[in-house]
């Protein structure tokens, strides 16, 4: 399966959110400063003194020597590398992991394609067919159910408008969910944190936008892909 894979990972423990980019954590009983690879709220993984895996960097003239990138919550790992869901996405495309409905064969792939007067992750293309899609990195779970999103965000309510325009242009048109975690139950629109993104993801999907969820296996080390298609009640 796709996975994407971090070098030179090490164990700590969660202390506090700086801000937005920045956390101190223990490593070895020292309190260190670390890159936070996501800039969403998080609150229910970032929990004092939580267990997170950081990826030790090789460059002497970075600010922080340690990048956060997963987190354990009961008995799962969450990744948090708000990057790895485009990338995953992208390499199983290319290798045919990943096939779209009417996409068993893509031909084309360009990243952040734009689209009236969005941006989105990918556009791709089978001989005729045309489509464009927007990847969405899950990391909130409540008993076992999958949410997106964790925060507001009006750029996601904006892209799933636009990607319903595209659908109605005679583009296809998907909307991928790809859940930073395993064993999960299914997917659906966290409605309590942001209805509007709920009611236009339904719109989308009423006309004809996919909506996908894919679950992946998570180590300290690694996230892959695990082939499961989760269900996405809506």
């Amino acid at each position: 399966m796709t996975q994407l894979r971090y070098p030179n990972i090490c164990e700590g423990k969660f202390i506090r959110r700086i801000n937005r980019f920045l956390a101190e954590v223990l490593i070895d009983g020292r309190k260190t400063m670390c890159h936070v690879k996501n800039t969403g709220r998080l609150k229910e993984l970032l929990t004092d003194g939580a267990v997170v895996y950081l990826e030790k960097s090789s460059d002497p003239m970075r600010k922080t020597g340690y990048s956060l990138i997963s987190v354990k919550k009961g008995s799962r790992i969450v990744n948090i590398d708000s990057q790895a869901p485009n990338k995953v996405f992208c390499e199983g495309l290319v290798e045919g992991k990943i096939k779209l409905p009417g996409f068993d064969q893509v031909s084309c792939i360009k990243q952040e394609s734009t689209y009236g007067t969005s941006r989105f992750d990918f556009y791709i293309e089978n001989g005729s067919r045309k489509a464009y899609v927007e990847v969405k990195g899950v990391t909130l779970e409540t008993e076992g159910i999958a949410k997106f999103p964790d925060a507001p965000t009006q750029r996601g309510v904006k892209h799933i408008y636009e990607l319903t325009d595209a659908k109605k242009s005679g583009f296809d048109a998907y909307i991928v969910f790809i859940i930073q975690m395993n064993n999960i139950k299914y997917f659906t629109p966290n409605d309590a944190t942001h209805r509007e993104f709920g009611e236009a993801l339904r719109f989308a999907a009423e006309n004809g936008v996919g909506v996908i969820a894919l679950e992946c296996d998570v180590w300290p080390d690694c996230i892959e892909l695990n082939g499961k298609e989760c269900a996405v009640l809506l």
